[in-house]
């Protein structure tokens, strides 16, 4: 049976201790370089010396176009081969070693990085413990000069080579205040780096190759969809490798951000702050709306599929897609009078959204989360809802689902929009029901990695990321078309709700400062009243002394009269 997963929490998997256990995975190391001859030989020295056993280990060098070329030096694990892409890029580089790689696990290892001597068997036994897992090295920077090959394989321990060096700080930064990538799992793919990074063959075959579009950021692109495809994302602090040299990161970081994130904020939905416009598309929508027929018909109607995709189109997510599944390479093939076409409704909804750019028209039901090729852009979809034709989401009802499901890390909210009499099965009910299903693809695609045989998909869902019931009218649906504010007007109201919100907030916190200053006051004058009645009971003190200094003379006084007169 596969191990499951909560969310990233990968803890629950209890990998072998090093030196303790019999490996059987075959892994393939590919290794991209461009030139550095002298660093390749060291990259392929530290190889030379791994622990995990030489016979389940391959490496596939890529010569992305050196001048003059890379040559394999002596001193390299035995299965090492050479292959030439021409093409410049690293994608392209990586993709042409994927495509010769053999093993079971994938290591992306860059050229000018030496592994430490148990790395590669402290990343494979994580993936004997699970199939979807992508694992990453921690990598230390060196500006320290070069030892022979020999020397490098020779070593026990590469700190007295390399030391003192730097840790990737954004990544040691970034395990560390998400509790190893298990307190924000919405993030954790970010830490798919290609110098030091181990992915399971066929996981990687299911999210694709390196997208050779991009200028920067593909291999945070690619983590991207790794984690679409299911994957789990594991920091292996035992995995330590020395990186010849700063990268052109840590050199550049400005420039580099600034065009890395021209180009992934079209194809990464889930960095939102990339997405801040309020009303522009892109590449890959944060949600896909597929709007199934309603009715006891189970055909569409131009009135049902009107009313639920202007809503949709109306509200305040404007990043969204709206798929529409039908038969529609027949619609309009017969020159029939429209008002006897059977197809009309058909006719009327293709020809009422063919310049709308978020409706998409597709011959094929949809297919679940994770299945779809992943050359498609609708596949890097987060989220898709599936809405009945007919019931129509408030301006922010949309948001509010994404919200829940986002915050609370749920695979699957299904929205109770009708119940009514019949066989349908609902939860612990004999009666109908009519529900939409906000499906998070990254919990389906892991559901069906783990899910046993002939178990429901959304019992793996539910084991896995957690499913939710909730009703659709306390998030906004109703049965019926209504006025629609319009996206501009429902947002321009969202940001006047969020000011005054704001508004209150400061209201809030200037009647907290004047009850402080209050308490403050109240203080002082407590501490007055104190001061005064020390003071008073001071007075009384020397009034009373006083008195009885007057009333011991004025006794005195008689005293002596007495005996005067005698």
């Amino acid at each position: 049976m596969t191990a499951r997963i909560t969310g990233n929490d990968y803890r629950s998997l209890t990998p072998p201790a090093l030196g303790s256990w019999a490996p059987s995975l075959r892994v393939s190391v590919v290794v991209p370089a461009y030139g550095d001859q002298e660093k390749l030989d060291l990259a392929l020295a530290g190889l030379a010396t791994q622990t995990y056993p030489a016979a389940l280990t391959e490496v596939v060098v890529v010569d992305n176009g050196s001048d003059p070329p890379l040559r394999l030096p002596a001193l390299r694990p035995e299965d090492t081969r050479l292959i030439v892409c021409s093409v410049p890029g690293r994608a392209h580089a990586r993709n042409a070693g994927l495509s010769a790689a053999t093993g079971d696990v994938i290591h992306w290892l860059d050229s000018d990085v030496v592994l430490d001597r148990r790395s590669v068997e402290a990343h494979m036994r994580w993936h004997h413990a699970a199939p979807y897992l992508v694992v990453t090295g921690y990598l230390r920077f060196t500006p320290a000069g070069l030892p022979a090959p020999e020397v490098v394989a020779a070593a026990d321990d590469l700190t007295k080579l390399f030391e003192p060096a730097e840790p990737h700080a954004w990544l040691v930064d970034l395990v560390e205040r998400t509790d190893g990538l298990t307190a924000n799992p919405h993030r954790a793919f970010s830490l798919h780096v290609g110098g030091a990074t181990s992915v399971n063959a066929a996981l990687l075959a299911a999210a694709g190759p390196m997208d050779t579009d991009l200028i920067l950021g593909q291999d945070t692109e690619m983590g991207y969809r790794l984690a679409q495809a299911g994957a789990v994302f594991v920091p292996e602090p035992l995995s330590r490798a020395f990186h010849l040299g700063p990268t052109m990161r840590m050199r550049d970081k400005a420039p580099i951000d600034r065009v890395s994130h021209a180009f992934v904020a079209d194809r990464i939905p889930s960095y939102r702050w990339l997405r801040s416009h309020p009303a522009r598309q892109w590449k890959v929508p944060y949600v896909e709306v597929v709007v199934e027929p309603g009715g006891l018909s189970g055909r569409y109607t131009y009135d049902e599929v009107r009313a639920t995709v202007d809503a949709v189109l109306a509200g305040t997510v404007p990043d969204v897609a709206v798929t529409l599944a039908g038969p529609w390479d027949r619609v309009g093939a017969e020159g029939r009078a429209p008002l006897k076409n059977p197809d009309l409704d058909l006719v009327l909804i293709r020809g009422h959204y063919a310049h709308e750019p978020r409706v998409r028209f597709t011959d094929e039901i949809s297919a679940p989360p994770g299945s779809r090729a992943p050359s498609s852009p609708a596949w890097a979809v987060p989220y898709r809802l599936r809405l009945p034709a007919g019931w129509v989401p408030g301006e922010d009802t949309l948001a509010r689902l994404l919200d829940l499901a986002r915050d609370e890390g749920y695979g699957l909210v299904s929205v109770l929009l009708a119940e009514g009499d019949g066989d349908a099965a609902g939860p612990g009910s004999g009666r109908a029901l009519v529900a939409a299903r906000l499906e998070r693809a990254a919990a389906f695609a892991r559901a069906a990695i783990v899910r046993g045989e002939g178990e429901d998909l959304d019992a793996a869902v539910d084991d896995t990321f957690g499913v939710i019931w909730v009703d659709g009218e306390t998030y906004g649906f109703a049965p019926e078309a209504r006025a629609l504010a319009g996206r501009r007007g429902a947002y321009r109201a969202r940001i006047e709700a969020e000011a005054e919100v704001a508004r209150l907030t400061r209201e809030a916190e200037r009647l907290r400062d004047q009850v402080v200053k209050w308490r403050e006051e109240a203080g002082r004058w407590r501490r007055s009243t104190v001061e005064l009645r020390r003071e008073v009971g001071t007075l009384r003190k020397e009034l009373a002394a006083a008195r009885k200094v007057v009333q011991y003379g004025l006794l005195s006084s008689v005293k002596r009269a007495i005996i005067r007169r005698r």
